[in-house]
């Protein structure tokens, strides 16, 4: 498994997000992204005090085979739900996830 989004050192819900993800989906690559200071600005986080809002995340799991991008994002939402709904906890979330194969041959097309 891969963080090359971030170091393994994160905030405490991006270490919560990692332990789930990888717990959930065992990926073969996981880069999360805290993009919360892209966002401070907008009048939704006027208030807030946590520098973990909004995120991004790649994953690439075998348990995304044979599974719609929707299938695969309901699957990630579901298992953070707590975490989005929790009060100064997660704002925004956005995915990628994608097989093995899928990541491969992405790469090898850039």
């Amino acid at each position: 498994m891969s963080g090359s989004g971030t170091t393994e050192s994160g905030g405490p819900i991006e270490r919560v997000i990692r332990e789930k993800i990888s717990n959930k989906f065992v990926p073969t690559r996981l880069e999360i992204y805290n993009d919360s200071h892209l966002h401070k600005h907008h009048r939704a986080m006027a208030g807030s005090t946590s520098a973990e809002t909004h995120f991004r995340l790649v994953i690439t799991s075998e348990e995304f085979k044979d599974k719609t991008q929707i299938k695969r994002h309901r699957l990630v939402n579901e298992l953070l739900k707590e975490d989005l709904a929790r009060e100064g906890g997660i704002h925004a979330l956005q995915l990628r996830t994608m097989t093995p194969e899928e990541d491969e041959k992405r790469s090898s097309e850039q």
